[in-house]
C-alpha cells in the first residue's frame, strides 16, 4: 500500500497552542524567545504532536468527568498515569505508535533552539493534522517559524483538491466542445450575428481559458509542492473576470438587449457599475482563498469577505428577475410570440438555476456544519465544482436559445408592432392573385377595408400599451 510522507520543521507558533494545518507548505525552522520573558533561568519543553482526524480523542484528557485538558496536570497524572507538563497520548486502536509526538527542548539559559529534519511515513488515509503544544506556561509567547511539507502518494496537491484537476481536464473538455459547436455555426452565419451572440462567444472563450488555467496551477502544485503567486493571481483574475461578464450577459438578456431595444440606454453606466463593483469583490475573495495558501480562510475573513460577493449576487438576481418580467410583458403586449417563446424558456431555465443555488448553499452550510474536522475530505470538491458544472449548463441554455444562424436577425431588435399580421396579408395577396384580374376591384376594397381595421387593431393596441 503506498503512503504519504510529511517532512516536517517547527512551524510559527504565537500561543501555547497551535494547529498546523495538513496542507502548510515546505521546511526550515528555529525557536526564538522574547528576551523579557521569564525563560531566561529555566528550561521548556516543545511538542509536535500529528495525529489523525480519526484519532483526534487520543489527545488529551479529563479528570473526573471535567474540562478535556490536552497537558498532562497533577490530577490527570494520577488517574492517567501520564507526566505532569507533557501532552497527554493515548496510542491507536490501530497503531500503536500514532499519534507520534516529537520533544524539542530548551537547555538552561538558551533563548532558541531547533528542531531536527524529521520524515514521517503516513500510511492511513484520512485527514491528519499538526500541533505544535508547549504545556509550560513560562513558554507563553514563543515565536516558531519553519515550515512543514506534505506528500500524497500522488503528488504535493491535498486529497480534497487532487480531484479538481481531473475535473478541470472534463470541464476544458466540455467547453472545447461547445466552443466548437458555436464557432462553427459563428463563422457559418458570420453576416447575421447580432451583437447579444457577440457577448456569448467572449463568455465561451474565457470559460475555456479559464478552466486551462486551472488545470495548469494544480498540475504544477501537484509535481513541485509549491504555487507561484503570479499563477495563481492570474487564474483567479481570468475566473472574476468570466463570472462578472457570465452576470452581465445574463442581465442584459433578461433586459432584452438587442431583442426588445437596440442599447441599453441609460442603464448602461449602472449596469458597468455594478459589473465592475462585484469584480473587486470576487476578485479579493478568490485571492484571499487562493493566492499565497491552500488552507481554508479563517471564518471571520471568509464572512467579512464573502458578505459583499453574496450580496451583490442577491442584488444581481433580484434585478435580472425584475428586468425579464418587464421583458416578458412588453413581449406578450406587442404578440411576438417567436421571442416570447425564446425569453419563457430562458425565464424556466433561470428559475431552475436558481431554485438549485439556494439548495445548494443550504447543502453547503449543512455540509461545513457537521463536518468541523474535514473528515469528509474526499467529497469536499463536489462543493466547488457545482458552481462551475452550474455555470455551464445555463451558458448551454443561452447559446440554444440564441444560437447563430440564417435567422438570427429575426431575433434582432425592430419595429415589432405589427410583425404577427405579415403572414396574414401574405396569404391573403396569394389568393388575390389567384383569383385573376376579375377580382381586382374587390381586392382593392378588400385591401381598404383591411387597412382602416389595421389603423383600429393599432389605436386600440396603443390604448392598451
Amino acid at each position: 500500500m503506498k503512503s504519504a510522507m510529511l517532512t516536517f520543521f517547527p512551524a510559527a507558533a504565537k500561543d501555547s497552542t497551535l494547529l498546523s494545518p495538513p496542507t502548510t507548505a515546505p521546511p526550515t525552522a528555529a525557536l526564538l524567545f522574547d528576551e523579557q520573558s521569564e525563560m531566561e533561568h529555566s528550561t521548556g519543553l516543545i511538542q509536535a504532536v500529528i495525529f489523525a482526524a480519526a484519532d483526534r480523542n487520543n489527545i488529551g484528557g479529563s479528570a473526573y468527568g471535567g474540562q478535556r485538558s490536552i497537558c498532562c496536570t497533577p490530577d490527570l497524572a494520577k488517574l492517567e498515569g501520564c507526566k505532569q507538563g507533557e501532552v497527554i497520548r493515548i496510542p491507536s486502536a490501530t497503531e500503536i505508535n500514532w499519534p507520534m509526538v516529537f520533544s524539542i527542548q530548551f537547555n538552561g539559559n538558551d533563548l532558541s533552539t531547533q528542531m531536527n529534519n524529521a520524515e514521517v511515513p503516513i500510511k492511513k488515509t484520512g485527514m491528519h493534522n499538526l500541533f505544535f503544544i508547549a504545556c509550560d506556561p513560562k513558554l507563553k509567547g514563543t515565536v516558531m517559524s519553519g515550515k512543514t511539507v506534505w506528500k500524497n502518494p500522488d503528488g504535493y496537491l491535498p486529497g480534497r483538491m487532487a480531484p479538481l484537476m481531473t475535473f478541470y481536464v472534463y470541464m476544458a473538455i466540455a467547453y472545447l466542445l461547445l466552443s466548437a459547436i458555436w464557432f462553427s455555426q459563428y463563422m457559418r452565419f458570420w453576416e447575421d450575428i447580432l451583437q447579444l451572440q457577440h457577448c456569448i462567444a467572449a463568455v465561451i472563450g474565457l470559460g475555456l481559458f479559464e478552466m486551462i488555467l486551472w488545470y495548469l496551477d494544480y498540475s504544477n502544485f501537484n509535481k513541485t509542492g509549491m504555487r507561484p503567486v503570479v499563477t495563481t493571481a492570474w487564474v483567479v483574475t481570468v475566473g472574476a473576470i468570466k463570472k462578472t461578464l457570465s452576470r452581465l450577459l445574463i442581465l442584459s438578456v433578461s433586459m432584452g438587449y438587442g431583442v426588445v431595444r437596440p442599447t441599453l440606454g441609460g442603464l448602461t453606466s449602472k449596469v458597468l457599475l455594478i459589473g465592475a463593483t462585484y469584480f473587486v469583490a470576487s476578485e479579493l475573495l478568490d485571492i484571499t482563498e487562493h493566492v499565497g495558501t491552500i488552507n481554508d480562510v479563517s471564518g471571520r475573513a471568509r464572512l467579512f469577505l464573502g458578505l459583499p460577493d453574496a450580496f451583490l449576487d442577491a442584488f444581481l438576481i433580484l434585478w435580472i428577475f425584475t428586468s425579464l418580467s418587464k421583458t416578458l410583458e412588453q413581449l406578450q403586449a406587442k404578440r411576438i410570440s417567436v421571442k416570447l417563446d425564446i425569453y419563457r424558456k430562458f425565464s424556466n431555465a433561470l428559475a431552475v438555476a436558481v431554485i438549485a443555488s439556494v439548495a445548494w448553499i443550504t447543502y453547503e452550510i449543512y455540509f461545513k456544519a457537521t463536518d468541523p474536522f474535514n473528515e469528509r475530505w474526499q467529497s469536499a470538491w463536489i462543493i466547488t465544482a457545482f458552481w462551475d458544472i452550474l455555470s455551464f449548463a445555463l451558458l448551454c441554455v443561452i447559446c440554444y436559445l440564441w444560437a447563430p444562424s440564417q435567422s438570427s436577425q429575426r431575433y434582432a431588435y425592430s419595429e415589432d408592432v405589427g410583425e404577427e399580421f405579415d403572414d396574414e396579408e401574405a396569404q391573403s395577396l396569394t389568393r388575390g392573385q389567384s383569383n385573376g384580374d376579375v377580382s381586382l376591384v374587390k381586392q382593392e376594397q378588400k385591401n381598404g377595408n383591411a387597412a382602416i381595421s389595421d389603423e383600429e387593431d393599432e389605436s386600440e393596441e396603443d390604448k392598451r400599451e
